[in-house]
């Protein structure tokens, strides 16, 4: 039964400011922590001696803040990655944790750096990827952290999508991108031997399919693999052979996170992502820890960071009711020491619980997702606000979500959906949104409407359908397409046309192009198709208020995605507001951009639905 009391209002900066303290990683001698925090507003890194009071700044930035780093193996380096206003061009900037100097190891125009591997015996080396010599193209250098040297150790002939190093650091591995929108996976006996094809994953496994790691000999790689199943397994193949063994499998959920001991690269644990996350042990040597650590707090937890002696463990805990947790975990003595809550002010706030549903399609297909509702109201005839996830290969997960309680605390019901074409729930559930944008992937969101207004959970005349990237063109494709079925749309960084959303996409996807085609369309031989499924052609459709937000520097959605359709609403008098970000790119990096964005949804979605709105907010 619902309370009578409505909670208190939570401020957008609790819930889109900054965290406090977050991302925290044990130093390899497990003798100091690093994690991020903010200085004048902007998150840089800190670091602190575990146990002591003196923690300190180590990065001075000032402008985006930092949210990708991690420990060299030497301990005497942080190394971070940073763009310039979200264009994706990561640098890779070396720190050491007195914060006295901080040094650009590759110091490229655009061009894009990625971090592939680094292991504790050897400390001073790093091998990562780079775009430059061919922007669509990226090889494998090996960088000396104490000399700055660069030396090409691997050579993308130009259908390399991603590599995979063995744990000497030689690259041995790399998956081939086929014309068919499959891919290849290529193994050599040495660093520089000939490449041979070891499995070829078909189209239709491509999304769910993967190779993890090298075992500690090299003889063998770990795989995620879904040929001849439904759902991914992992399993171990021996390279010379072809032979493989089955380690973890379910029938309906791939296999999500696979934890491997950091010296033997054995498997320990392997997570599926069922309505929570839920980790099976496999090494019997871990029960003891991991009974410790479910101890600790009803959240979902996962193992962040652990020490080269692998004695200390960074545990950290998701929950849908509270801010995200940190423990340090000592497995010699058993116990535990809480670190600290990445947004302590959470929990001055009633939260809304995360509650997994599911309900048919109208083919039949089962969809799962999640349902957060206003405290303190009763569940019946509310506003109702469908958040779709981006991706579109991806899937909203069970936890602390920033969006759902805003908007479960300012009174609407926030649902999420998995869709077809989601992750997670294996391959026939993912391929089934192949060349379903705009058709049976919306048709799901518009059931899940449905099913929330046959539960008389949602008010029919009262629901906006709201997302990012994938998410904001299917709010487009919501206005467009089922415009009676909404009564207003936010659309966040979403493509308009998916012809020019193809065409335009970054040149390092280019080995990514043929899924694309695949399970999108081909804008060369399918070009009405694709205009079919583009909300830019049916403007005329929209009779509902728009919110759109975009980042001028976004590399995969660009602005003219977002200009098109506006200039279109703006030709035929449709309500609209228009917020262009010239700092941004793919989603909102600073606070200041955040908390602007969210302030403007909050009273769009008041004036549409009448939900509520922080003081001196309200719409006119």
């Amino acid at each position: 039964m619902a309370s009578s009391a409505v909670p208190e209002l939570i401020p957008r900066e609790v819930l889109f400011g900054n965290p406090i303290k977050a991302s925290p990683r044990l130093s390899p001698d497990g003798r100091r922590i690093a994690y991020l925090a903010p200085v004048d507003n902007v998150l840089n890194v800190w670091v602190g001696t575990v146990g002591a009071s003196d923690d300190r700044p180590v990065t001075r930035d000032t402008d985006r803040g930092i949210r990708i780093y991690f420990w060299a193996e030497d301990g005497r380096h942080l190394l971070y990655l940073q763009d310039v206003g979200g264009n994706e061009n990561w640098r890779l900037y070396a720190v050491n944790p007195d914060g006295d100097t901080v040094q650009d190891m590759t110091p490229f125009e655009n061009v894009q750096v990625q971090v592939l591997e680094h292991d504790k015996r050897f400390p001073s080396d790093l091998l990562i990827c780079m775009n430059l010599e061919n922007e669509a193209a990226h090889d494998v250098y090996r960088l000396d952290l104490t000399t700055g040297k660069l030396e090409m150790v691997a050579k993308n002939p130009g259908h390399i999508a991603d590599w995979l190093a063995d744990a000497s650091l030689a690259v041995r591995c790399a998956s081939a991108a086929t014309p068919e929108g499959g891919f290849d996976l290529l193994v050599r006996e040495a660093g520089s031997g000939e490449w041979r094809a070891l499995v070829s994953w078909e189209p239709d496994d491509s999304l769910t399919s993967a190779p993890l790691a090298f075992t500690e000999d090299g003889q063998s790689l770990y795989l995620k693999d879904s040929r001849g199943v439904n759902a991914s397994r992992l399993i171990r193949m021996e390279i010379a052979t072809g032979a493989f063994e089955v380690i973890a499998e379910d029938s309906q959920y791939d296999v999500g996170d696979v934890l491997l001991h950091p010296d033997t690269r054995a498997v320990q644990m392997v997570s599926y992502f069922r309505a929570r996350q839920d980790w099976a042990v496999l090494d019997p040597r871990l029960e003891p820890d991991v009974s410790n650590i479910r101890s600790l707090h009803p959240g979902d937890f996962s193992i962040v960071s652990r020490d080269q002696a692998d004695r200390n463990w960074l545990v950290a805990f998701t929950a849908d009711n509270g801010p995200v947790s940190y423990y340090v975990y000592d497995r010699a003595a058993l116990q535990s020491t809480f670190l600290f809550d990445n947004q302590p002010a959470l929990k001055q706030y009633s939260l809304a619980p995360m509650e997994p549903v599911s309900f048919p399609a109208r083919d039949g297909l089962t969809l799962h997702g999640y349902l957060s509702c206003p405290p303190g109201q009763a569940r019946k005839n509310l506003p109702l606000v469908l958040n779709v996830h981006g991706g579109p290969w991806a899937r909203d997960l069970w936890g602390l979500d920033p969006e759902a309680q805003w908007l479960a605390n300012r009174g609407y019901a926030c649902l999420q959906v998995n869709f077809r074409g989601s992750t997670g729930y294996g391959k026939a559930f993912l391929n089934a949104g192949d060349r379903e944008w705009g058709g049976k992937m919306h048709l799901d969101l518009a059931d899940a409407v449905r099913w929330a207004v046959a539960e008389g959970i949602a008010d029919p005349g009262r629901v906006a359908i709201y997302g990012g990237s994938y998410g904001g063109y299917a709010a487009l494709v919501g206005a467009t397409f089922t415009p009676d079925l909404f009564c207003c749309a936010v659309d966040i960084v979403g493509p308009s046309s998916l012809e020019t959303l193809i065409r335009s996409i970054p040149p390092y996807w280019s080995t990514f192009l043929a899924t694309f085609h695949k399970r999108v369309g081909n804008p060369d031989t399918e070009k009405e198709f694709l205009e079919a499924r583009s909300p830019l052609f049916k403007v005329d459709r929209i009779r509902i208020p728009m919110l759109i937000a975009q980042g001028a520097n976004d590399p995969r959605v660009k602005q003219a995605e977002s200009e098109r359709i506006v200039a279109a609403m703006e030709a035929k008098g449709i309500d609209y507001e228009y917020l262009l970000f010239p700092d941004e790119g793919h989603g909102f990096a600073k606070p200041e951009n955040r908390l602007r964005f969210y302030a403007a949804a909050e009273r769009f979605l008041a004036r549409h639905l009448g939900g509520r709105c922080e003081a001196g907010d309200e719409p006119a």
